[in-house]
């Protein structure tokens, strides 16, 4: 049974964003691990030897997923644990050490990101709760799972990041200070060399494991939209014992491999702007299929109606368009960040016009032999 025609119309640029997205978002992770590792060895920060550092992540992580979901739910459960202890840490050592903190010598803040830069951040950190419905297949029970997990997990997140930086702020510590791994000079101000140490350890195994965690998500999008025919049906195929999407994944994990030099600020802007605008399609089409399928069969539906369709989106919205604004004077390779955005939705459009000529060629070409 086909989905709506409403939905897969607003569904084929939705998909095309959401993948286009994952590219630039998914390089962040190896970027973030790089930062830390360059905290703790200076070395890795000349030459492609970051870079070099960041492709081996995709690869260990892209073999570890076509090894099947257990094997990535599992290493991410430790992973938190490895990386919350340090910051467990900080929370007790940081109010100990009141004021102390006020004329600390830092090194001045390599980055350029203002108030706009920070807001991208913040909505980057709290994005991309949609990614978890691409494995509902694969989760026992997902109508009662994923609300509790999602629950709880904002919850989560939340505390992780309100207490150590609220803890920190008791120091007195310069704003200044703070820029992309700055917490392990905190940790080494607050604990030591080994705290220091401790927490970079703790900062790459957060962005490994969080890379490991979205290839899952990730990988499943190209493997569904060539179910729907929007991609070719190669996409499908599957690893027999773990049925991970082994093309998808490979595929993907190319593309993630050479956004890697685009720096972490770069790749913020580019995935907001990509990702945003596949969330407003996806507000876009709730409230479509809401008014045109209202009896459509929904193991996961928002109240309230159209009226709760419509609320759910609002805010949202009004936040991606700011972002999207505000990110008119970026430039990425070379273009208006506007027109960069224009040009990737207009490919997804080219992409599966492309896709369905060809399916139909083959079609044809299947029919004449039949004849014959």
């Amino acid at each position: 049974m086909g989905a709506p025609s409403h939905g897969r119309l607003l569904g084929i640029p939705g998909r095309w964003l959401s993948l286009v997205a994952s590219i630039f978002d998914m390089a962040i992770y190896p970027t973030l691990f790089v930062a830390y590792l360059v905290r703790l060895f200076p070395w890795f920060g000349t030459g492609y030897r970051g870079v070099t550092v960041g492709v081996t992540v995709v690869a260990v992580c892209a073999a570890m997923n076509i090894g099947g979901v257990k094997v990535v739910g599992a290493t991410s459960f430790w992973l938190l644990l490895a990386l919350s202890a340090p910051f467990a840490i900080i929370v007790f050592l940081a109010p100990l050490h009141h004021g102390a903190l006020a004329r600390a010598v830092t090194v001045p803040s390599g980055s350029h990101v203002g108030i706009i830069g920070g807001v991208l951040v913040a909505m980057w950190n709290y994005m991309g709760w949609d990614n978890a419905s691409t494995i509902a297949a694969e989760v026992d029970q997902p109508q009662r799972t994923y609300p509790r997990a999602m629950i709880a997990t904002v919850v989560l997140v939340a505390i992780s990041y309100v207490l150590p930086v609220a803890a920190v702020w008791t120091t007195r510590l310069n704003p200044s200070a703070w820029e992309t791994g700055s917490w392990a000079d905190i940790a080494g101000m607050l604990g030591g060399p080994l705290l220091r140490i401790g927490l970079v350890i703790g900062g790459m195994l957060s962005a490994f494991g969080m890379f490991n965690a979205l290839v899952m998500s990730y990988s499943r999008l190209p493997y569904a939209m060539a179910l729907d025919g929007m991609l070719p049906r190669i996409f499908a195929r599957r690893v027999g014992k773990t049925n991970a999407p082994w093309v998808s994944i490979i595929v993907l994990a190319a593309g993630w491999a050479l956004c890697l030099g685009l720096g972490f600020e770069r790749l913020i802007t580019i995935d907001i702007l990509i990702y945003g605008a596949s969330l407003v399609l996806e507000f876009a089409a709730l409230v479509v299929l809401r008014i045109t399928e209202p009896h459509l069969p929904r193991p996961f539906k928002v109240p309230g109606g159209v009226f709760g369709a419509i609320f759910l989106g609002i805010f949202p919205t009004l936040l991606l368009i700011f972002s999207v604004v505000s990110s008119d004077r970026e430039q990425i390779f070379g273009m208006n960040s506007l027109w960069f955005g224009a040009i990737l939705v207009l490919a997804g459009f080219v992409a599966y016009a492309l896709d369905q000529l060809l399916h139909r060629k083959r079609a044809a070409q299947a029919q004449d032999s039949i004849s014959d």
